[in-house]
């Protein structure tokens, strides 16, 4: 297990989502074409992939200046919405953490509300919208009660993936309300969410790492 979750242990958890999107690729386009443009999981993948090239080349600090980067790469390459939205997330969790060498649980829990807020602001989704909002706000919930319940590190980065997992779950009874989904009315009722589902995915990842648990980026 890994006791302390630090740039390397958080570049460690970039791959693996990078590999997680890669392995759930087609199930996330598959979720995507039922109700939306059918590319999400193309362009996701295609911007982790571009992260791993940039982590080839650079030696990011901090955990922080690890998900700086992430977050420039998605938004320059990732289309449509998602890369907006992910790279305002990943900024923002970014921004929480400026400063830290390594990470603590009141700053998950603080870097997941950042990446909650950001989102909200940029998407103007609420709970209940069918969107990432769905798995991300009680992604945040979560690290924020184990982190103030004495949780470490640990404990809080599974936490929030768990009530991710969860939160894309509960999306498939819910009537799209933004995005491309929102357009098919109670047509996009009785499907996951993509976003929602990538989201959970990549929680999932950050998770492994502090566990030292192997990831499921081959099952699809």
């Amino acid at each position: 297990m890994t006791d302390v979750y630090d740039t390397a242990a958080t570049v460690s958890a970039v791959r693996a989502a990078a590999a997680m999107i890669a392995g759930h690729k087609a199930e996330l386009t598959r979720l995507d074409q039922a109700i939306g443009d059918g590319d999400h999981g193309e362009n996701l993948a295609r911007g982790f992939h571009a992260v791993l090239v940039k982590l080839e080349s650079a030696a990011p600090a901090t955990p922080a200046d690890a998900l700086k980067l992430v977050a420039t790469t998605l938004i320059s390459t990732v289309g449509g919405a998602s890369g907006p939205l992910y790279g305002t997330a990943f900024l923002r969790a970014s921004t929480a953490l400026a400063g830290a060498a390594e990470l603590t649980p009141e700053l998950v829990a603080a870097a997941l509300a950042a990446a909650r807020d950001g989102v909200v602001a940029r998407g103007k989704a609420e709970p209940g919208d069918k969107t990432m909002v769905d798995a991300l706000g009680p992604a945040a919930e979560a690290a924020r009660a184990a982190a103030d319940g004495g949780g470490g590190v640990r404990e809080v980065l599974a936490a929030a993936a768990d009530a991710a997992a969860r939160g894309s779950e509960a999306t498939v009874p819910l009537q799209a309300r933004k995005g491309r989904a929102s357009y098919l009315g109670e047509r996009s009722v009785g499907h996951v969410d993509p976003g929602s589902r990538s989201t959970a995915y990549l929680l999932a990842s950050f998770a492994a790492g502090a566990t030292g648990a192997a990831d499921d980026s081959d099952r699809s």
